[in-house]
């Protein structure tokens, strides 16, 4: 005798103990049918939305199920799916919240996507928890370099394919073509492992070809060759600036990073309602868990000048503390990003003929040396440009710096 599924609905054989179609235990569902139990009430869902199933077993701590609609068979019978990666709930509203989330963006995927498709669908979910546009960009421009993978179906990629955009990789950039650098090199391996880390949990490949191999001792030695140690400012640099200020834009730009010690992606996130002018402090950073939300005591030096950008950026009406207001910004564009700070940087750096090899990171590293040299404890340097202290137990569970603390130490430097 045939019946139906109460969780697919397709035709079983009323001696099976689950349904072959999507394992529903259909012995205990007919057991547990009682006409004098009265069945629990919930929030009916919409058609091909999916299933929420209470599994009646005692001894599962997640007795809900939550299955998918994936298609339908070609009578029009519903497939169905366990959700992923978590198809069991321990409520009906959190097997419920899940499935909602899952019908706003379903993340099934055909398994003959391209890699380009997978690297759409994965960018935009990934794009979502970055905190910086620094962070996208070295995605992007990795990616720019792939094009010779960009139709070839994800299932078909192999490791070999990985390591010839590495290698072979090029694009055009003003009229001239560009190989890949060593950094660039490390950046597409690592672009690879997240994106078919995602293609792996979506069932679109059995493996991981781009973590079967390492950066080559090549590539690695050549990465270290090219890496260019921050410097700091000499005092001469350093006079030159204030000589300056206000007569060469964003020059106090400069000098503000140099006695806070944030980051230059940093300086464009930070949020005008995040500046108190009353206790000092302006609250921002990103990258890591120590990076972020710190909140920093605005060192005497530079209040004035911390002061001229909060009033400018209130007449902007914009949100952030620095913008970009000279004649090459557009005006319906004035934040500060990276590659804005970094124009200009250069641009100052020219002009006052200073170190040619300065760089937006140097006044981050200016500012953690003279906080050595004026006798700041490491901790509290570590606290306030956001380097992690988890590594000292006592520092990360039992010190609390407090602002003033924090105050009483940056001031220390001259």
């Amino acid at each position: 005798m045939l019946l139906n599924c109460p969780e697919c609905q397709l035709q079983v054989s009323d001696k099976a103990i689950y349904c072959p179609h999507c394992g529903y235990p259909i012995d205990t569902a007919a057991k547990n049918k009682s006409p004098s139990k009265k069945r629990e009430t919930h929030k009916r869902l919409p058609n091909g939305f999916g299933r929420i199933t209470k599994i009646n077993n005692k001894n599962l701590r997640k007795q809900y199920r939550v299955m998918v609609s994936v298609g339908k068979t070609a009578d029009g019978k519903p497939i169905g799916k366990l959700l992923k990666p978590e198809a069991f709930f321990k409520t009906y509203n959190e097997a419920y919240a899940a499935l909602v989330e899952y019908n706003k963006n379903p993340y099934d995927l055909d398994d003959d996507i391209t890699v380009k498709e997978l690297y759409e669908r994965w960018s935009e979910q990934y794009f979502n928890n970055l905190n910086s546009a620094s962070s996208k960009r070295t995605i992007t421009s990795a990616w720019a370099y792939c094009s010779s993978v960009y139709n070839m179906r994800v299932k078909d990629l192999k490791a070999y394919h990985i390591k010839g955009c590495m290698n072979d990789g090029t694009i055009v950039k003003k009229g001239k073509r560009q190989n890949t650098s060593p950094n660039t090199k490390s950046r597409i391996k690592s672009l690879f492992n997240l994106m078919l880390d995602y293609a792996n949990e979506h069932d679109l490949v059995e493996k991981n070809y781009a973590r079967t191999f390492d950066l080559s001792g090549d590539i690695i030695k050549d990465l270290e060759n090219t890496r260019v140690p921050h410097i700091t400012f000499t005092d001469d640099e350093i006079q030159k600036l204030w000589n300056n200020l206000y007569k060469l834009p964003y020059v106090d730009v400069i000098i503000i990073q140099m006695y806070s010690g944030w980051r230059p992606q940093e300086l464009g996130l930070i949020e005008l309602d995040k500046v108190d002018l009353i206790n000092w402090t302006f609250e921002g950073g990103m990258k890591t868990e120590a990076g972020t939300h710190r909140v920093i005591p605005i060192h005497s030096k530079i209040k004035d000048l911390v002061k001229f950008r909060y009033d400018e950026a209130k007449r902007l009406d914009s949100k952030y503390l620095f913008n970009c207001t000279d004649a090459t910004t557009h005006r319906d564009n004035i934040k500060l990003t990276y590659d804005r700070y970094n124009y200009r940087f250069e641009k100052i750096v020219k002009s006052l003929d200073l170190d040619s090899a300065h760089r937006p990171h140097d006044p981050r590293k200016q500012f953690i040396n003279m906080g050595k040299q004026a006798g700041i404890n490491d901790f509290a340097i570590k606290k306030l440009v956001g380097h992690s202290v988890k590594d000292d137990t006592t520092e990360y569970y039992y010190t609390e710096r407090n602002i003033e603390w924090l105050r009483q130490d940056i001031e220390k430097i001259p």
